[in-house]
């Protein structure tokens, strides 16, 4: 029962990836952008099933159930980081998106001020399908742990080639266009996933007491703490918990360097739908985190011994235990369309990136298009299949990556600053290698996240070797329009 509720859903899933051909134009612009003529609402419910991935099942949930109720201000920052963001940035990359008239996030930002910065975007491109084919094999790989979390013995690579040849499938037909509208429905599956874990876990649990009570005895008294005991640089009390929260504000905030989500954005029918968009986004966002951060804690509650279980597999398993086998195939579907939407995103971003900004042609013939999203997703897969890593791991050092390789420049560009093509490479190699050193060379990431010195120099030094735009460039500036 369990496989047949899941394998319905996944159907549904492909169907509705499939029929958004029948829009399908077959030419670039309608196969990375969906012609700019999405609505707000699909805008919204896809830009934040694509940000709320298995790094949210897996990931997140996994980390809560590890660490505590502390956890909840990785959440909290993220969301006040991203929607700091949000301000005045999307809006702004909308319109640049509509006046230069590409195809690919790399492309928008190298021709920002109407030259293009034709070294800049082959090497954004090169470090684009990098990380973005790392992000996408994390995420095929977050489906496949799940799957392998509830069916004793089942070989979770049969998962991970499934769900890369669904990806593939509806990709190939619609674009970004099917990718939209398969996270539009994924997004409200994965909401009505965890509403009925939530709900049903917490009736098991005795309520909110009963559950709350037994997690205060847990990890010497410590577990329901809301500030973390040592965030690992030797800072504790107020100045960790405020190193700890900036860290994971510029978490958030990261999200404006990330091609696969910002897409869904410049995709907008209208810059000025942007607040609506905007709703959306963030109304699910917040429900998402609200539930996640609940059934971390839930699941602490039924399986309390942490060492006992990969703590990346505690939502499925908790599933299996509570709930139906109807109402379990329901949450793995849940799951599988939070790692489909950000995978699908991720894949067609690479392909962009390879199609419009790395070849020395841009490609425009739909079947070259087709291919490269094929090469990119089979990529992802083998990559998958490897799986030497933990989801969590993965998705952070990709997304810090990205985050600190283009949101200094798409912030400058906001701030009306303008650069030289070379200090606009010096600064996307300079974020990388700051990360890079924090993380490895001082393993402060525990404390800090290595984004936040990563995009915050980056930006010091960018508005000192900028200038403003002078009012006679505004003015003439398409941008102005």
């Amino acid at each position: 029962m369990i496989i047949a509720s899941f394998v319905v859903i996944l159907i549904i899933f492909l169907g509705v990836g499939l029929a958004s051909a029948r829009k399908s134009t077959g030419e670039r612009n309608d196969y990375y952008m969906a012609g700019q003529s999405v609505s707000p609402w699909l805008a919204g419910l896809s830009a934040v099933a694509t940000n709320n991935s298995g790094y949210l099942f897996i990931g997140v949930i996994g980390y809560g159930y590890a660490t505590g109720l502390s956890a909840v201000w990785l959440m909290f920052g993220w969301i006040v980081g991203d929607y700091l963001g949000s301000l005045f940035i999307h809006r702004q990359l909308r319109k640049a998106t509509g006046v230069t008239k590409q195809a690919s996030f790399a492309s928008v930002l190298s021709n920002w001020h109407g030259e293009d910065f034709s070294v800049w975007r082959r090497m954004a491109a090169v470090i684009m399908v990098i990380l973005l084919v790392v992000y996408g094999a994390a995420q095929i790989t977050a489906g496949a742990k799940a799957l392998d979390g509830v069916f004793e013995g089942f070989d979770w690579r049969i998962g991970a080639i499934g769900s890369a040849v669904i990806i593939l499938a509806y990709s190939i037909a619609g674009g970004i266009r099917a990718s939209i509208w398969t996270d539009a429905v994924q997004s409200i599956s994965m909401l009505v996933a965890l509403f009925a874990l939530f709900f049903v876990g917490l009736s098991g649990a005795g309520g909110f007491d009963g559950m709350l009570g037994q997690l205060s005895t847990m990890d010497n008294g410590t577990y329901l703490n809301l500030f973390p005991e040592n965030n690992e640089i030797l800072m504790t009390g107020v100045l960790g918990i405020v190193f700890f929260v900036l860290g994971w504000l510029f978490a958030g905030f990261s999200v404006v360097g990330q091609p696969h989500i910002m897409v869904r954005f410049m995709a907008l029918d209208d810059e000025k739908n942007m607040q609506r968009t905007r709703a959306w986004y963030y109304g699910f966002f917040v429900v998402f985190y609200l539930l996640a951060a609940g059934l971390s804690l839930m699941a602490r509650f039924y399986m309390p011994e942490a060492g006992d279980i990969d703590v990346e597999l505690a939502l499925p398993r908790m599933a299996e235990d509570l709930l139906p086998d109807v109402m379990v195939g329901l949450i793995l579907a849940g799951i599988f369309a939070a790692t489909m939407s950000t995978a699908d995103s991720v894949v067609l971003s690479c392909s962009a990136a390879i199609t419009h900004d790395l070849t020395p042609e841009r490609l425009e013939h739909p079947l070259m298009l087709k291919a490269a999203t094929a090469v990119v997703t089979l990529a992802a897969l083998g990559i998958a299949l490897l799986d030497n890593q933990s989801v969590f791991t993965l998705v952070i050092l990709s997304w810090s990556t990205l985050a600190v390789a283009f949101a200094p420049l798409l912030t400058l560009y906001c701030l009306n600053r303008r650069l030289t093509e070379p200090v606009a490479i010096g600064l996307m190699l300079g974020g990388i290698a700051i990360a890079l050193f924090w993380r490895y060379g001082l393993g402060w990431q525990g404390g800090v996240y290595e984004g936040l010195p990563g995009i915050l120099i980056p930006i010091i030094v960018g508005w000192f070797l900028s200038r403003p735009a002078t009012r006679a460039e505004i003015k003439a500036s398409p941008m102005s329009e």
